[in-house]
């Protein structure tokens, strides 16, 4: 019974690693800045930007400090012209909007000087991250390509050429691990989680817009997949220790109490596999496996009495029967009503399309 449960087991904890993460590739960025004229701001001035590339103007007006602000503004080259309120032409120049790392570009001129406020070696700064931040979308395009595709190795290359451009974007990080899981490079992935997981806890420490709620899910599903990359390269304390992490942190942790219960069943720690198990039927009362491994775990307790007749613990019986109800045709709905029958429990046959028990 031991030995087909294991084998049962290792086939339930198959793993489906999702495809990896898309990236939408961007195009636009936001302005800001402050018109003055010998330091005095100029309010109610017109700010208009006009694309050098498509001739595609937009117009913004300064506040009473002589402020402005703008979004939707597409990366390129622009002319930008400064009027006055009667539309008087006071000031122009050429600008580069970049929008760097989601970075809102500061448009800022005290056009009473002649002169932008930023210096020639900022405008070249300028210019050279509008060229790294086209080189990025480039990127992120073919990485989608690739990834929608399923090409799981140009994919990882591509990160790989990302992840030199920015280090420090963990989720660059994530999708390689992601990545390398599918092309069944375990340990590697492994070592990229490794790296992930403190990056992804300071980077989101350090952001004050980042949701909490979120963070915790994201790492969540990290220490979930770092969970079965140890599995399969047969570390499991290695992966007990991630999937309670991931169990800790997933808003939804069924599917980390699931494997957990698994992996401690195939440790020997019987206990620790039947209380995980409890744990993910609590999060979700219609897993159907959970119900089948917390049967199997407690058919192996069973024992004999003086007639020779098997005696399972309390609970084996409710926990098989309510595998069939949730999936009577299941995978494992053969195996579960040979074991009823060895302890000479009632099987429930009769259920009805969604699972209930016919009357």
């Amino acid at each position: 019974m031991k030995t087909k449960l294991l084998h049962a087991l290792m086939v339930t904890l198959l793993f489906v690693l999702g495809a990896g993460v898309a990236w939408p590739q961007a195009t636009s960025g936001k302005v800001k800045g402050t018109i003055t004229s010998g330091g005095k701001p100029v309010p109610n001035a017109q700010v208009i930007l006009t694309s050098t590339n498509t001739g595609k103007t937009y117009k913004m007006k300064t506040d009473r400090d002589g402020s402005f602000a703008g979004v939707g503004i597409t990366f390129g080259e622009y002319e930008q012209e400064i009027q006055s309120a009667t539309g008087e032409k006071l000031y122009k120049r050429k600008v580069n909007v970049v929008g760097e790392g989601g970075a809102v570009d500061d448009l800022t001129v005290d056009i009473g000087t002649g002169g932008p406020t930023v210096s020639k070696e900022e405008m070249e700064k300028l210019k050279a991250e509008r060229e790294k931040g086209l080189s990025m979308n480039a990127l992120i395009n073919q990485y989608n390509t690739a990834q929608q595709a399923k090409n799981w190795q140009q994919a990882s290359d591509i990160l790989k050429q990302m992840i030199a451009a920015e280090p420090n974007r963990w989720e660059y990080q994530k999708a390689l691990g992601d990545m390398q899981m599918n092309l069944n490079q375990y340990d590697d992935a492994v070592a990229t989680y490794e790296k992930v997981i403190p990056a992804a806890e300071a980077a989101t420490k350090n952001d004050p817009k980042a949701d909490p709620a979120k963070t915790k899910a994201t790492l969540g599903q990290i220490y979930a997949n770092e969970g079965n990359a140890y599995l399969k390269i047969k570390k499991n304390p290695e992966a007990i220790a991630a999937f309670t992490k991931a169990a800790e942190l997933d808003p939804n942790p069924a599917i980390a109490y699931f494997n957990l219960c698994a992996t401690q069943y195939n440790t020997g720690n019987t206990d620790g596999a039947l209380a995980a198990c409890d744990k993910a039927i609590a999060a979700d009362p219609n897993k159907a496996d959970a119900y089948y491994i917390k049967g199997s775990l407690l058919m192996g307790g069973s024992t004999m009495d003086k007639q020779g007749k098997l005696q399972a613990p309390a609970g084996t019986a409710e926990a098989l029967n309510k595998y069939l109800e949730i999936a009577p045709t299941g995978p494992h709905a053969d195996d579960v009503k040979q074991m009823l029958a060895a302890i000479g429990a009632k099987v429930q046959t009769t259920y009805n399309e969604k699972g209930n028990k016919k009357k």
